[in-house]
């Protein structure tokens, strides 16, 4: 069971990262009407919201700038950032080198109980599956902005 957790993580990661190097700069940073946020703000969200559930970011991880939970949490937006705003290409690259790390975790490690239920979930693997099932939410999100920004250029 846990061999399929990581091979859903690497094929969700995969697609994420396949559809970003395919995106036309000039759709990163529109919001689009209808949507409360940018595909950057998106890129942002799911690289923290991962290193969140498997690191435990921002307290047990430094591999994330602590600004990233100011920056891409849930409930803020691009129209609040103030400062330095890390490009889509260097987020692109910390995801590539999250994956890396979350291949790294032993697969034991899956089993093991959470300190208490967090978002339903009770053990790390679920809590892993559950980190898959937002990371493909929220490439729906960017493939959907993606779509309705470029019908409007037309």
């Amino acid at each position: 069971m846990s061999e399929l957790v990581f091979k859903s993580f690497n094929l969700t990661r995969s697609s994420l990262l396949k559809n970003l190097e395919a995106l036309d700069e000039a759709v990163v940073d529109v919001q689009p009407k209808g949507f409360n946020n940018t595909i950057h703000w998106h890129v942002g969200h799911i690289l923290t919201v991962a290193e969140q559930f498997m690191f435990g970011f921002p307290k047990k991880s430094t591999n994330l700038p602590a600004q990233y939970m100011e920056l891409f949490a849930t409930g803020t937006k691009p129209a609040d950032w103030d400062g330095d705003v890390p490009s889509l290409n260097e987020l692109i690259g910390q995801l590539k080198e999250q994956i890396n790390r979350i291949n790294e975790i032993p697969e034991g490690s899956l089993s093991e109980k959470l300190p208490a239920p967090f978002l339903g979930q009770e053990t790390f693997g679920e809590l892993a599956n559950f980190a898959i099932f937002h990371e493909s939410t929220h490439l729906g999100q960017i493939q959907s902005m993606k779509r309705v920004i470029e019908a409007a250029r037309i």
